[in-house]
């Protein structure tokens, strides 16, 4: 971080910021989005890096304890002179790339704005020092300007380094370190990426992002050698290219069993009504998505762990022009959202992957309002003993499979009532069968676009699929449930 600009630059942007008009109107809706993604923080000690007044004063509500840290010694009065009368507070003025704090002492990180301002060297640097800051399970926060300059006004000096949001994304889930006893090893894991809602509404500015990791062990039996689970379905079951050609079949938008088809018949059993909230868990490319919003006037939020399918939703968001469907990257299982948040949650052909079902489902539970509607398509199985080549199948997946009664108890034991467990596999032959009808009749238009090789392996994998489900193996379970 350079001499000039920690003089000149950031103390005229920021304060720039905070005394514009236009930019306090922008705060009093960006703030309250901020601070909804954040963890818990109640009894929690709150690390925030290059503080800036309008966040300490509200981390210092919740937490038990916050650190405020900011280079520039004005900022650092001012935030003291503003919040000093906290007693859980304390304010240091230092450079954070040579800031010294304990191992494991801290619960919370808030960053906002800093990370731009750092080389690529010094950013790997403050990453690893902040898995070691941070205790197990604890989170990081960090909200940063992506791709390219954002504000209104020119200047002749701008240190700004305008990373995209992968090059973020790839550098937070791949940097380690080692335990304070040495062996063991810790990584970050992304539970979200979203752009800042606020931005884009007020300033036609998607370029503002924000994250939210998690400080967990990494093991070595993490899926097919990949640092994380995620890393694992960006890079071999749901790559850019992959996608795209599940969708050359399933029709525009579509990466699920049935495309349009099966959205429309199953959307239609919610009777959606205008203005009402819908969580897509699992959104893939979002066709679901602008099918709700189009035809029911609802706001939905797509939730998808791969960062490939987002990127593709968030690219046809943009065509779509439609704000009331917003996407985020987001882990399902650690998410958090205030009770009765939703007045539907949907979810097609993804809880397979999640272990622990039974704990997701007391989560949707808690984020449906009284009445709130659940609607689930997903992968389920027979009953055990399974053939080897299943077994085989599983276990490269990475799937966790349940029957379907057995899926149907999860949702009941969840609190859910009305819960209704439907065993849809002969509708799941079915569809496959018109879907390679499909594909074999556009088989040149498709081998032209891709390859052949795209084709094949499109087909054969629908033609095991059917083998599968036929022998009674792979079953394929529709599920509906109301938080009474």
């Amino acid at each position: 971080m350079t001499e000039f600009w920690k003089e000149h630059s950031r103390d005229a942007t920021v304060e720039e910021m905070m005394l514009d008009s236009r930019a306090k109107e922008l705060t009093q809706h960006e703030l309250p989005e901020i601070l909804s993604v954040l963890p818990c923080l109640a009894g929690s000690r709150v690390l925030e890096l290059g503080a800036v007044r309008r966040y300490t004063s509200h981390l210092l509500t919740k937490a038990k304890h916050v650190t405020a840290v900011d280079f520039m010694e004005s900022f650092v009065e001012k935030n003291r002179k503003d919040n000093g009368h906290h007693k859980n507070a304390t304010f240091i003025q230092a450079d954070v790339t040579k800031l010294e704090v304990p191992q494991n002492s801290v619960d919370v990180i808030f960053s906002n704005w800093l990370l731009m301002y750092l080389s690529d060297e010094e950013l790997k640097s403050i990453l690893e020092k902040m898995l070691g800051w941070l205790r197990p399970g604890g989170f990081l926060f960090f909200r940063e300007s992506c791709n390219h300059h954002s504000g209104d006004s020119k200047r002749d000096f701008n240190p700004t380094c305008y990373r995209t949001d992968a090059q973020y994304s790839h550098l937070a889930s791949t940097v380690e370190a080692e335990g304070p006893e040495g062996g063991q090893k810790f990584g970050f894991n992304i539970v979200l990426k979203k752009k800042v809602q606020a931005y884009i509404e007020m300033k036609k500015n998607p370029n503002q992002v924000c994250w939210l990791l998690e400080k967990v062990t990494r093991t070595s039996n993490t899926q097919d050698g990949f640092t994380t689970f995620q890393q694992f379905l960006d890079n071999q079951q749901y790559t850019s290219r992959g996608i795209l050609r599940y969708e050359k079949i399933f029709g525009a938008g579509y990466v699920s069993t049935g495309g349009p088809s099966t959205t429309k018949e199953f959307v239609d059993m919610l009777n959606l009504k205008p203005g009402q909230k819908v969580l897509d868990v699992g959104c893939g490319i979002g066709g679901g998505d602008f099918y709700m919003a189009k035809s029911f006037g609802v706001e939905v939020l797509g939730l998808d762990l791969s960062n490939n399918m987002v990127d593709i939703a968030m690219e046809r968001a943009a065509a779509e022009k439609l704000p009331t469907v917003q996407f985020e990257v987001a882990d399902a299982t650690k998410r958090m959202f205030p009770e009765g948040s939703f007045d539907v949650i949907y979810s097609r052909d993804t809880i397979l992957h999640i272990d622990d079902k039974l704990a997701l489902f007391k989560r949707f539970h808690s984020w449906l309002k009284p009445g709130g509607q659940l609607l689930i398509s997903d992968y389920c199985c027979g009953e055990k003993p399974w053939t080897p080549v299943f077994e085989v199948y599983v276990k490269q997946r990475g799937y966790i499979l349940y029957t379907t009664s057995q899926y149907g108890k999860f949702l009941e034991e969840a609190g859910f009532c009305n819960v209704q467990a439907e065993d849809r596999t002969a509708q799941f032959i079915q569809v496959i069968e018109t879907e390679l009808q499909k594909a074999e009749a556009i088989k040149d238009e498709f081998t032209e676009e891709f390859s052949e090789e795209d084709y094949f392996a499109i087909v054969n994998g629908w033609k095991e699929k059917l083998g599968r489900s036929r022998n009674g193996d792979q079953r394929w379970g529709l599920f509906y449930a109301t938080r009474d």
